[in-house]
């Protein structure tokens, strides 16, 4: 079979994890879009769980985006310590904030995000995502790179990149916004590494549950 000749039916096949998570939260338990950036630059190698623990202290001394720019990385280490890769990203942060200097000044477009440093597509369209702005591209984290190849949706491959571009190639656009992120909720929750089947909305569908019999 063709990978994409049944592409127009694919929002119909992933009707019910698009109706199951439409709208559901990001993890990383943000409370606005400065935090939101500073937790997604934060969590890349690292679980999402770990980013949420630090983060009060951290956005205790650093409230917003002027107190970081006006900051600089030996006193943005500390707090950040348990982090991955923790040295590097803070110097990836204070560079951010002192080329945005304020939250408001944020950029919410693909090409504005992936300008700043440590911030790929990925991160940039978790970020447009969560800010409810028109999207330019499909989430495709580590869960979607596992779950959407095992679904049938696309031919495996480990680069998050190549990923998204045939995830766009193959979904809708009216339905990228939200996609990505259902993909990536029904790796987390169901669709791990050792998959639960029976508990999973789209089995029916799926090209690794039909192999199973």
């Amino acid at each position: 079979m063709n990978l994409f000749e049944d592409s127009n039916d694919w929002t119909e096949k992933l009707a019910p994890i698009l109706t199951k998570y439409k709208g559901r939260k990001h993890p990383l338990e943000y409370q606005n879009l400065y935090q939101l950036l500073v937790m997604v630059v934060l969590s890349a190698q690292d679980s999402d769980a770990n980013i949420n623990k630090i983060a009060p202290s951290l956005f205790e001394v650093f409230s917003n985006m002027e107190s970081l720019s006006v900051s600089n990385v030996e006193a943005l280490i500390p707090p950040i310590s348990k982090v991955q890769n923790f040295g590097t990203k803070a110097n990836w942060l204070i560079e951010i904030a002192q080329t945005i200097q304020k939250d408001e000044n944020i950029p919410l477009r693909m090409d504005g995000l992936t300008a700043l440093k440590g911030i790929g597509r990925k991160s940039a369209n978790v970020i447009m995502r969560e800010a409810k702005v028109p999207v330019e591209g499909i989430i495709a984290d580590l869960h979607v790179i596992r779950v959407a190849p095992r679904i049938g949706i696309i031919t495996e491959s480990k680069d998050g990149i190549k990923v998204e571009k045939q995830l766009m190639l193959v979904l809708p656009k009216e339905i990228w916004g939200e996609i990505g992120m259902a993909i990536s909720f029904l790796g987390r929750e169901i669709c791990r590494p050792q998959p639960k089947c029976e508990l999973c909305p789209i089995n029916g569908i799926c090209k690794y549950h039909g192999n199973l019999g």
